[in-house]
């Protein structure tokens, strides 16, 4: 990560890790069949787009509890990816250690994203 990243939203470990996972989430939805283009792919996509996109925006409200609320949304949106990936799993388009391995790293994403809300709102305080 450049040294311009670190006064920024891109600087948090919790965004970077979101980050890669829209990246492995965009991956993965090139494999699915064309007729899922605009239903489960979109919705994934979106899903891990909205994540990190919430992350950044809370990060520019300089207020800790708007940021929090932020940050409420990006944690819901990863469990929505969550129900994304077993439908998936479902449908034969991942295999089943492959989706596994998936849901644990989205648990990580939430599990330092949980660690982050509880600094901003020590911040708060």
């Amino acid at each position: 990560m450049s040294d311009s990243h670190n006064n920024d939203f891109r600087g948090l470990e919790v965004w970077q890790k979101c980050k890669t996972l829209r990246q492995r989430i965009w991956d993965l939805c090139q494999r699915f069949p064309q007729n899922e283009r605009f239903r489960l792919s979109d919705q994934l996509i979106r899903a891990s787009r909205s994540a990190t996109a919430c992350i950044a925006e809370g990060y520019g409200r300089f207020h800790y509890q708007e940021t929090i609320q932020f940050c409420r949304q990006a944690r819901g949106s990863l469990y929505e990816l969550i129900d994304h990936i077993d439908v998936a799993t479902e449908c034969g388009y991942i295999k089943q250690h492959e989706s596994q391995h998936l849901i644990e790293y989205i648990k990580k994403c939430i599990w330092i994203l949980n660690g982050y809300i509880k600094y901003l709102k020590q911040q708060k305080t």
